[in-house]
């Protein structure tokens, strides 16, 4: 099953993807894959991964200085953000606990 990804989070994960590849040719889907690699990290073992804050779990990919940040559903796993880790620091809270 595919994680469902909060707009915010889908939107933010695209952005990088340009940014990377306006950068340099090929990096934006580097990025892509290591971000999807840790999505399917994240669904072999939802709760493997630590809390950062109620109920919200961070899995950090690899290479990249990027975190997918998700909570464990009845459903399945839902992205709550693709946080870059050296940004703005809880922007995605608010995220959370909207309806």
């Amino acid at each position: 099953m595919r994680p469902n990804f909060h707009p915010l989070a889908r939107d933010e994960f695209k952005r990088a993807v340009r940014e990377y590849e306006f950068r340099q040719r090929g990096l934006g889907a580097r990025f892509a894959s290591e971000v999807e690699r840790a999505i399917d990290r994240i669904r072999q073992s939802p709760v493997r991964w630590p809390l950062l804050e109620e109920p919200v779990r961070r899995c950090l990919t690899q290479v990249f200085p990027y975190a997918v940040l998700y909570s464990v559903e009845p459903d399945g796993v839902f992205v709550v953000a693709v946080m870059h880790c050296h940004r703005k620091p809880g922007y995605w809270r608010d995220r959370v606990h909207e309806p």
